[in-house]
């Protein structure tokens, strides 16, 4: 705990000093509002504002000039475009193999610069008409040349179980994208309409989201996630359970200032299936409802996956794959004195996979439901600055007795966490952060055979800049 301490001292000394400046990405540039108009305290996390003109279909526009015409052709008369870089400097703490400690995975580079490692990618998109926007990304694979197969990659938390698609921090290098076509009519006081999309590796729920309690993964305090995704894990329900699979798919959006209903099939993008590409065999629902508590800006929402595709090929074989999950969240945003405060908690809940079925989001065959209870906070206490915090309380659905090559018990590994960070905003656009992750619990333990995974304690330094 010293050294945590001391190296958050560090990053605030180090950035004492550094200047403010403006941010005009690709969303400001069509509204001409400076980027905190539409965040809540630091990019990615969303305001009223920010959810009120994510709802209207990105179709707000500010200062910037039109070219408009006959049967509702309304565009900006310029291709709004932003570009989106991180680089870090990275560690995770070593496993051990039959008593003796492993070398550091490979798999996981300690540096990461734009493009290699870090992120590398290009938006485009805004007002297509008064009713509908569009929205795309194209870029370098967050593990660039560093990265491992999403075919071979460990997703489980050491328990064995493949990916199921590309994601996260396992995403493979080269070339990757996502973008979404939103169209959203009027209707008295809210917008209903359909949003086709297709992501590789933000799940069902890039389809349409507007709570930051980690329901999408692009919605989080922290913009990395983690070596293996521990920071992220750490903080919300949904991304602990994985959901942010690559998928592609069709849903119909309500919404309104009183929250929003999403529901939608879609596919995990990636599956090789067995007759014919996108049937759209997998279910999305989310609902959410906003209001005000006491001058608090309230949100609580339940998510929940369903469906199942046949798929073949080296991950399933024969079987069925069958992500199942439920999620409930909450969110809590106002001030404190004079102190912006978030708070935000998630619990989710995933069946097992059984001989037929193999649930992604789950324990793998003759595993236990795997559970998880995050609740995390954010706090700015000096301008510019924020501290966040979160606790994971989580069972992993692996058998205690199975784990440790004995019968079955019935009992659950627990899985939990402790995350640490803080945030500068060097400007409006340009944000270096340090989070701290430490894992606990039964399937962090040393085995009978002096077995432990890697990636126990995590810590990761990272700069990241949108213009």
């Amino acid at each position: 705990m010293k050294k945590i301490v001391l190296t958050l001292a560090g990053v605030l000394a180090a950035v004492a000093f550094a200047p403010e400046a403006s941010a005009l990405p690709v969303f400001a540039r069509q509204t001409g509002m400076a980027c905190n108009a539409c965040h809540y305290q630091h990019f990615p996390l969303l305001n009223a504002f920010g959810r009120a003109f994510k709802a209207s279909a990105f179709t707000l526009m500010g200062a910037q000039g039109r070219i408009e015409g006959d049967n509702n052709l309304s565009i900006p008369d310029t291709v709004n475009m932003a570009v989106f870089a991180t680089a870090f400097f990275q560690t995770q703490s070593a496993g051990q193999t039959a008593g003796v400690t492993n070398a550091v995975d490979p798999a996981v580079p300690k540096w990461g610069v734009p493009g290699t490692g870090g992120e590398l990618s290009l938006f485009f998109g805004g007002r297509v008409s008064e009713f509908a926007g569009f929205l795309a990304e194209a870029g370098l694979g967050g593990g660039g040349a560093n990265a491992v197969s999403p075919q071979t990659a460990d997703c489980s938390g050491g328990t064995g179980t493949p990916c199921p698609v590309s994601g996260g921090s396992t995403a493979g290098g080269g070339v990757v994208g996502a973008g979404k076509l939103v169209m959203l009519f009027p209707v008295g006081d809210a917008r209903i309409g359909p949003v086709l999309y297709s992501s590789n590796d933000q799940g069902a729920a890039y389809s349409f989201e507007l709570l930051n309690t980690g329901a999408v993964g692009v919605h989080k305090m922290m913009g990395n996630t983690g070596p293996a995704d521990q920071h992220v894990k750490a903080a919300y329900a949904s991304q602990y359970l994985g959901t942010a699979t690559a998928a592609t798919g069709v849903n119909v959006v309500a919404t309104n200032d009183m929250g929003f209903l999403n529901i939608g099939a879609y596919e995990m993008a990636g599956n090789s299936l067995v007759a014919g590409a996108n049937n759209l065999n997998l279910t999305y629902i989310r609902a959410a409802f906003l209001t005000d508590i006491a001058g608090w800006d309230a949100g609580f929402g339940i998510q929940n996956f369903g469906g199942k595709s046949s798929v073949s090929g080296p991950l399933y074989g024969a079987q069925y794959n069958a992500p199942k999950a439920t999620i409930i969240d909450a969110q809590l945003q106002g001030d404190l004195g004079t102190m912006p405060v978030g708070f935000y908690a998630s619990y989710g809940t995933a069946a097992a996979s059984t001989a037929n079925e193999v649930n992604p989001f789950g324990a793998g065959v003759g595993g236990l439901t795997k559970t998880s209870f995050n609740v995390a906070a954010e706090i700015g206490f000096l301008p510019n600055t924020t501290l966040q915090a979160a606790v994971r309380l989580a069972k992993n659905g692996v058998d205690t007795g199975v784990a440790a090559g004995n019968a079955a018990s019935g009992t659950s590994q627990t899985d939990n966490a402790l995350l640490l960070g803080i945030t500068y905003a060097l400007a409006q656009n340009i944000d270096l952060s340090f989070h701290h992750t430490q894992q606990s619990g039964s399937a962090w333990k040393v085995d009978s055979a002096g077995n432990l995974q890697s990636g126990k304690n995590a810590n990761t330094l990272l700069l990241q800049t949108a213009f």
